[in-house]
């Protein structure tokens, strides 16, 4: 077995503190979420999708967030990947955005609610013709014999809508995650990391924050 024990580093880029948080998670997430492109990290709005299938086996993928608000996350995908096959039976969800550089990491807990098909044609018109066509070609999580079958049906389907717009498919959507707990973590010296969650009030609805031990 490879021994792993010694890669390790210290995190120096700064602490939370209570007083640092506001009322609001999302107001803390937008913060948190302009430093990370204003550091030009790669992929800011990556995050790890984690659902969970029939059999109780978590599944989890790196997926673009494309907009967030008071309710919450959203995201898009083909409505028969595996991802909306565990959802349509489980719509408990978990999102991680992992931003290493700034010694930072985000954690949600929610349940995903599917978009109506109106804010779905509204991001969808959005896209470049290229990704809008290749949402046409995959069948996501199917399984392909070559490659070359899938850059034949993305040929084919680019002549097809040569001329004219590209329509919505019928299997392709996207999902609102509305969060139950977000929980921020920034690194701290020592392994002395700074961790606060947002729980959800049953009671009022707003939010409850309490500090984490490391």
């Amino acid at each position: 077995m490879t021994d792993l024990s010694d890669i390790r580093r210290e995190y120096t880029k700064g602490g939370l503190r209570r007083h640092d948080l506001p009322e609001s998670p999302m107001a803390l997430f937008e913060r948190w979420m302009e430093q990370a492109k204003e550091a030009q990290l790669s992929d800011p709005t990556a995050m790890c999708v984690a659902t969970v299938d029939e059999t109780g086996q978590p599944y989890q993928r790196i997926v673009l967030l494309k907009r967030f608000d008071e309710q919450g996350f959203v995201f898009f995908t083909n409505l028969g990947s595996r991802k909306a096959t565990q959802l349509k039976h489980n719509a408990h969800i978990s999102l991680l955005f992992p931003w290493h550089p700034l010694e930072r990491q985000v954690a949600v807990t929610g349940i995903a609610e599917p978009l109506s098909t109106a804010d779905v044609i509204k991001y969808f018109a959005t896209r470049p013709k290229d990704s809008q066509i290749a949402a046409w070609v995959s069948a996501q999580s199917s399984k392909l014999s070559a490659r070359q079958v899938l850059e034949a049906k993305f040929m084919e389907m680019k002549q097809k809508f040569a001329n004219g717009e590209v329509p919505l498919p019928s299997f392709w959507g996207g999902y609102l995650v509305k969060p139950s707990s977000i929980e921020f973590w920034q690194g701290g010296e020592h392994r002395l990391h700074d961790r606060f969650i947002y729980t959800r009030s049953d009671d009022s609805g707003g939010w409850e924050i309490d500090r984490l031990a490391p």
